[in-house]
């Protein structure tokens, strides 16, 4: 009885007509319904298989142009230099300057890494630690976490937090310094910092623009401001007799 031989070289010519393959593919280019024949040949090959999809697709690294972080995207098919998801997962968290949150992890790879990230820590690839309402993923190596924790705090909040903050900071001032700070943040923000300050505070932009000069110029009250309820009692007024 003759052997049935499969050559790896027809799959080598299926990748070089389509970079991106899948396995009913690959069984056709051998002559073969079966999944392990074609995985014994691929083995041969340099391969990759697709994190999204379910891996449902293939494609060889000498094909792939993958990017600094080691992903490359075909249409909306998505390969790895790292592996599968969670390989991907673990790699770039632990790469990243200061750790990773889930909707930064989701942006970098194109796809949800919830259960990835949520596994990871459970095998012990990963550390997680709640910070501002969210978990932030780091490094599992103590050394590594400890420096994406200290790069994330040094870092600003995100501009909406930023901002919830100055309007807050903004409502305890009186009227006088409410000027001064809009257009101090007016002058740290730049070119049209007047009317987004304006726009933040509710203020008309010719005031902004007074506190900004002020403060160039140094042309800043220092005496006490009265607030409500200060300066001398009113004088109750008498009634006249009747």
């Amino acid at each position: 009885m003759n052997t049935i031989r499969y050559s790896a070289d027809r799959l080598t010519a299926l990748f070089q007509a389509t970079p991106v393959v899948t396995l009913p593919q690959l069984k056709a280019a051998l002559g073969t319904t079966v999944a392990v024949t074609v995985f014994r040949k691929l083995a041969a090959l340099p391969y990759r298989t697709s994190y999204s999809h379910c891996g449902a697709y293939y494609t060889l690294d000498s094909l792939a142009q993958y990017d600094q972080a080691g992903l490359w995207t075909y249409r909306d098919i998505h390969f790895s230099r790292h592996g599968t998801l969670l390989d991907t997962a673990a790699t770039l968290v632990t790469q990243s300057p200061a750790g990773c949150f889930t909707n930064e992890l989701d942006a970098m790879v194109q796809v949800a890494t919830k259960d990835a990230l949520r596994r990871l820590v459970q095998q012990g690839r990963l550390h997680r630690r709640e910070l501002g309402g969210r978990y932030l993923y780091c490094a599992h190596e103590r050394g590594r976490r400890q420096q994406q924790w200290a790069a994330r705090q040094a870092q600003p909040p995100p501009e909406d937090e930023r901002q919830a903050a100055q309007v807050l900071f903004y409502s305890l001032l009186d009227e006088q310094q409410r000027r001064l700070y809009a257009g101090l943040e007016s002058l740290a923000w730049g070119h049209g910092g007047d009317q987004r300050m304006a726009r933040l505070f509710g203020l008309d932009g010719e005031t902004v623009a007074r506190g900004r000069t002020e403060l160039v110029r140094g042309q800043v009250l220092h005496e006490r401001v009265r607030r409500v309820g200060g300066g001398r009692p009113r004088v109750e007024k008498k009634r006249r007799p009747s």
